[in-house]
């Protein structure tokens, strides 16, 4: 602790903050030296006999913190610091520091919750804002309000806005700031966006060449992912100038090669290029870096519905990501940063990258805080999981048994949460075993088949088991940096793995259970279409060799919400699908409106989930349930009312407007109230002939009761009585009541008729049927326009009478006798 760093200066005030509050959020720029210095303070100011934890969002970074703090203290690994990672660990009883990685933290807080042993816990890099950094600090605060008042909590950020931090900490929790130490970077953008072909690989390769012809130092290359790191560094192995040495740097890499890549460059031995992920973005001080190249790809957790577990993807950089990468460039000289983007492309980057519990599958977290046996408003969050993500992600935790109808864990349930694995895997392994290890490492990690790869998960297994089939002359050769790394892991899953309950099974057998809701059903018609038993669809290549088999079990799907796409499968027979789920396939009775085939389909149908594994016709189905199926039907169908009906909704139409209770005939009303006006009259209607037929003015009379009748007949009246005696329907769809009859059938009429005290709009007809006046007003027409239609009607048709008087007329429909 003797060379002078940026944090030096904050540690007084930090330590005397901890004295005081117990708890402070220290914000530090990258290159102040928090991570090594801090613990290490803590330590000699004696805040704490207990153990000091440090958490760190990577294994490289806790190594690397854990080997640089103990070489600043002379003294080798694993004495007074040590570190605790997934498969690896250097602690003894004498370990007074430390460092661990995020998940370490939340599996010692549940198998012990007063953390025994433990006085202080460091978040650093807390504003990268990891899901388990985020669980992790909300269990420890309530650990330190309920059991351990004496338990120091710190959280240490690079960019993040530090006040809410230390709000959600408590009331008057301290910020101390260390301005930090860093030197000017000069930053370079393209001069012209990259075309929409150009490979982002190629154009970052071109950019490393001209870095190195135009700086000096170091160069570190920020890249998405692995795949991007091997195929720049092919692209520049032939076009280095000498002595240049190529460094990859991710995080599945052996701790060797990234000792490598973050080590100083020996005198003589020329440049050191980097081509890292976001690991080298903060916690890591990577020697001789005097220039960034910054290829503007970042590939971070995202929950995948289709997968049902989180998937990376690549995204643009944000701003925060890019200036905390230009950064590295400045750490102990004057630097340059080239950037694969325009300077006018920057203002389209989002500010900040989303905190993982935003974006992830929140099965794991639901899991452990079952465990814990709180809910996520119980416990401090910086920010809440979404509350639609985390009732799916309980609902798969129902599904695969780890908890009950009530949210609470089971005893299965506690199982699954001790295993390092997504709960889909940990339920795998669970009831499967040891023989089911390479599986669930393998769906763990990245697929060790290229792109284009048949999706049969059994080419992936084989690649495991027996690499040499699977060399560089095949059609689709492994990725042996994968598969070793699986391998280790599945020996590291031995560890924990019992022998099951399940006995020996096979490999399609061991995918169902780790996705029960994947298996998909061929559907009729179409070799490469399937229904998952989720209920989703899912499509394979037509010519993939599993397109066409019955049933398969979709371990990756592309998510895609509507019909994803399988990208690793394997065929199931339904013997093993009985085997597996014999309790949750059963006989269901159905009776639905089949829109294809416009009529009522009553089934009997064996289902497995959305799967039907056989389909028989339901011959006696009870009527009210195909009467209710119909419902449905005149949903899609729409209502057909008949004349009579449609005259009779207007008339109902009317009374309402004129004061009276009558219900709302409208179609939007009906429509809605479908079930409890129509469906007692639909026995033996089950197809849209039927339905065609069907009379609708039944029912809708049935909605009025007798009063209502009596006052609807007499406010509107469905008939008109002529001076005949006969009755002819009013037409009540205008916005004012018509009829329709014979000119000689009205003699005799001295007044206008009216219905609710308007008059009918009377449209009167010639013998032949045709229209020679409307009006409103009858004695009027007899006084004015009717001399002059009996002058052209008479000779027209001379037998029909035409008097001069027609008020005191006879009427009549019938003609005169021929020859008078």
């Amino acid at each position: 602790m003797h060379t002078a760093l940026p944090i030096h200066d904050a540690l007084a005030p930090l330590i005397a903050a901890l004295h005081t509050h117990g708890r402070a959020v220290l914000q530090a720029p990258p290159g102040a030296g928090k991570t090594t210095v801090v613990p290490l303070a803590m330590l000699e100011a004696g805040l704490t006999t207990g153990r000091i934890l440090m958490l760190e969002p990577r294994r490289l970074a806790a190594r690397a913190a854990a080997e640089r703090m103990a070489d600043t203290m002379g003294e080798p690994m694993g004495q007074t610091v040590g570190y605790r990672i997934r498969g690896d660990s250097k602690v003894s009883a004498k370990t007074r520091i430390e460092v661990v990685t995020e998940g370490i933290l939340t599996r010692m807080i549940q198998s012990d919750p007063g953390l025994a042993g433990v006085g202080a816990v460091i978040f650093d890099e807390f504003h990268e804002r990891s899901l388990n950094a985020d669980l992790g600090l909300a269990l420890c605060l309530e650990i330190a309000g309920a059991l351990r008042d004496d338990l120091i909590l710190l959280a240490m950020s690079a960019t993040l806005d530090a006040e809410p931090v230390a709000a959600l900490m408590g009331d008057g929790i301290p910020v101390i700031t260390s301005e930090g130490r860093s030197y000017p970077v000069d930053l370079r953008w393209l001069d012209a966006p990259l075309p929409k072909t150009a490979r982002m690989e190629e154009a970052c390769a071109d950019l490393v060449v001209q870095a190195l012809g135009e700086t000096q130092g170091g160069v570190l290359v920020f890249l998405p992912g692995e795949g991007e790191i091997r195929r720049v560094e092919a692209l520049l192995s032939k076009r280095l100038p000498a002595g240049c040495a190529i460094r990859p740097l991710f995080g599945a890499m052996d701790f060797a090669a990234q000792r490598a890549a973050i080590a100083p460059v020996a005198p003589g031995q020329g440049r050191k290029i980097v081509l890292a992920t976001s690991i080298a973005e903060t916690s890591l001080t990577i020697e001789d870096i005097r220039v960034v190249v910054d290829a503007g790809r970042s590939r971070r957790a995202r929950f995948d519905p289709g997968a049902g577990m989180s998937r990376l993807v690549t995204e643009r950089v944000t701003r925060a990501e890019a200036t905390q990468r230009a950064g590295r460039a400045g750490r102990v000289a004057p630097g340059v940063c080239y950037r694969l983007w325009t300077r006018g492309e920057e203002g389209a980057l989002a500010a900040y990258p989303p905190a993982e519990i935003e974006a992830a599958d929140l099965s794991a977290l639901a899991l452990e805080l079952a465990l814990w046996g709180a809910t996520p408003d119980q416990l401090a969050f910086l920010t809440p999981p979404n509350a639609g993500v985390y009732a799916e992600a309980q609902a798969l935790l129902q599904m695969l048994g780890a908890l009950d109808s009530t949210n609470r864990i089971t005893a299965h349930g506690r199982t699954l949460a001790a295993l390092p694995l997504h709960p889909r895997l940990a339920h795998m392994l669970a009831l499967a075993g040891r023989q089911a290890e390479p599986l669930a490492a393998l769906l763990a990690d990245r697929d060790p088949l290229p792109r284009g790869a048949p999706v049969d998960l059994t080419l992936r297994i084989e690649a495991i088991t027996d690499l040499r089939r699977y060399n560089d002359t095949r059609p689709h050769p492994a990725n042996r940096a994968a598969v070793e790394r699986i391998k280790a892991e599945a020996k590291r899953l031995a560890a924990g793995a019992g022998d099951g309950s399940t006995g020996k099974i096979g490999l399609a057998e061991m995918a169902a259970l780790a996705y029960p809701d994947r298996i998909g059903q061929r559907r009729k018609g179409d070799a490469a279409r399937f229904i998952l038993s989720g209920g989703k669809g899912a499509v394979l290549d037509d010519h993939d060799p599993l397109a066409g088999t019955r049933l398969i079990v979709a371990t990756d799907l592309d998510g895609n919400p509507r019909e994803a796409r399988i990208r690793q499968a394997t065929a199931i027979s339904e013997g093993a699908l009985r085997g597996l789920f014999a309790d949750q396939i059963g006989w269901i009775e159905l009776c639905e409106w089949s829109r294809r085939e416009r009529r009522v389909i009553a089934r009997r149908q064996e289902r497995f989930g959305a799967l039907v594994l056989d389909d028989r016709t339901w011959s006696d189905a009870p009527a009210d349930m195909v009467a209710r199926a119909m419902l449905d039907g005149v949903q899609d169908l729409g209502l057909s009312p008949s004349p009579a009906a449609q005259r009779f909704r207007a008339r109902v139409a009317l009374g309402r407007k004129g004061g009276l209770d009558l219900p709302d005939m409208s179609d939007a009303a009906l429509m809605d109230g479908l079930g409890d006006w129509l469906l007692p009259h639909l026995t033996g209607v089950r197809s849209a002939a039927d339905w065609k037929t069907f009379d609708l003015l039944p029912p809708l009379r049935a909605m009025l009761d007798w009063d209502r009748q009596q006052a609807l007949d007499r406010a509107a009246p469905s008939h008109f009585t002529t001076p005949l005696g006969r009755n002819i329907p009013i037409d009540y769809d205008g916005e004012t009541p018509a009829i329709e009859l014979r000119l000689q059938e009205m003699f005799g009429q001295t007044t206008h008729p009216t219905v609710a005290g308007q008059p009918l709009r009377v449209t009167l007809l010639s013998p032949a049927g045709r229209p020679v006046q409307t009006t409103m007003d009858i004695p009027g027409f007899w006084d004015s326009s009717y001399a002059d239609v009996r002058r052209d009607m008479r000779g027209r048709y001379p037998r029909h009478p035409w008097p001069d008087n027609p008020r005191e007329a006879d009427p009549t429909l019938r003609a005169k006798p021929r020859g008078t």
